[in-house]
């Protein structure tokens, strides 16, 4: 006969769950990788780049001069040369001697000596040495994703091997379907994790074979936390390592999990994506960042268009969307998947407090860049 588990009689709060998940956790160590796979990556420290362009070089096609010669040169009085300048394309190194880039109709070339026909400026038509990557300049600070204008600076500077930390994440989906696999598989990506997926049957032995054959720096495992009968992850892991908590003060996901495989970090989550998506904003991706080396997530401070009436000792998932400056609330505790899809903010509620007064200014994460 199968037992159905049950959840603690009292739930652990958000907060200590995620010091006891915390605890001792370290990011990973950098690796190095080509800029094409670096895109969300979190940057580990970075070499100071070189000068670029290292030297002047010309914007538009033109006449290669010294602007201090063409003082005084107009149509009415043309300026004669001895010579006929060099004539530079866009990306070109200036010639010695030159600091500006004369249209071409500027200069005619119709008589025996070629005729300058108008004054210019130092730097016209020229971007100078360093002007878009000064000296000692880094592609990005250390604990910042790198983004595609990183990458560019990147690539304009010639690094072919970036340092970056990257997290393995392994998800064992728990015969729930895919919707949330992939839900949680795409949003640990855009954090900059490597992910592989495995499923296993819904059945305790299953479960804990699969959890004993996966190796990463993170394990999320998907479905399985609830009380029905088929229920078994929180069994499996509990056999395979150590369970830390079963029941988080967390509205939606409160039969989410946590332990510890060895040294590895587990969270188990439920399987419906509303509470899969609260649980792996309200832990798993506090976790994930830690082991990226990632800096603080942006946040927005605005004022609630609303109340938020939020139930004392459970921590709960508010999302929002911008009006007229202010924070308008889609849901709170209850999320369907069109507001997590509408949503630009998130807010975690605290336990402890009962809500926050229309009018307060929140920060709320930022689900949008």
């Amino acid at each position: 006969m199968v037992t159905a588990q049950r959840l603690p009689a009292s739930l652990t709060p958000l907060d200590a769950t995620l010091a006891a998940i915390l605890r001792d956790l370290a990011p990973v160590e950098p690796i190095e990788l080509p800029p094409g796979e670096a895109l969300r990556c979190i940057a580990a420290e970075m070499p100071a780049l070189r000068t670029y362009p290292p030297h002047d070089v010309a914007v538009c096609d033109g006449w290669a001069m010294l602007a201090n010669d063409l003082v005084g040169a107009s149509s009415y009085a043309p300026l004669a040369l001895a010579a006929l300048p060099v004539w530079v394309e866009p990306g070109a190194a200036m010639p010695d001697g030159t600091d500006c880039v004369v249209d071409a109709d500027a200069v005619d070339t119709s008589g025996p000596l070629p005729q300058v026909l108008a004054e210019a400026i130092p730097g016209q038509g020229v971007r100078r040495a360093g002007s878009d990557i000064a000296t000692g300049r880094s592609v990005i600070a250390a604990g910042e994703p790198l983004l595609p204008r990183g990458l560019l600076l990147a690539r304009a500077a010639g690094l072919e091997l970036l340092r970056v930390r990257r997290p393995r994440l392994r998800i064992v989906n728990i015969a729930n379907g895919e919707l949330t696999a992939q839900l949680i598989a795409d949003t640990a990506r855009l954090a900059g994790a490597a992910v592989d997926c495995t499923d296993a049957a819904p059945d305790a032995v299953a479960i804990a074979e699969a959890l004993d054959t996966v190796d990463g720096d993170l394990i999320v495992t998907i479905g399985g936390t609830g009380v029905g009968r088929t229920d078994a992850a929180v069994e499996a892991l509990a056999a395979q390592g150590t369970l830390i908590a079963h029941g988080i003060a967390l509205q939606p996901g409160r039969t989410t999990a946590v332990g510890r495989i060895d040294a590895t970090p587990v969270v188990a989550l439920p399987g419906a994506p509303d509470q899969a998506f609260a649980a792996w904003w309200g832990i798993a991706l506090p976790v994930l960042d830690r082991l990226s080396g990632r800096r603080p997530r942006a946040t927005l401070a605005l004022p609630l268009e609303r109340k938020i009436a939020s139930g004392v000792g459970i921590a709960e998932v508010v999302l929002l969307t911008r009006q007229h400056s202010s924070w308008s609330v889609l849901a709170i505790a209850e999320l369907s998947l069109d507001a997590i899809a509408l949503a630009e903010g998130l807010l975690i509620a605290p336990g402890g407090t009962e809500g926050f007064a229309a009018g307060t200014v929140v920060d709320a994460y930022m689900l949008r860049e």
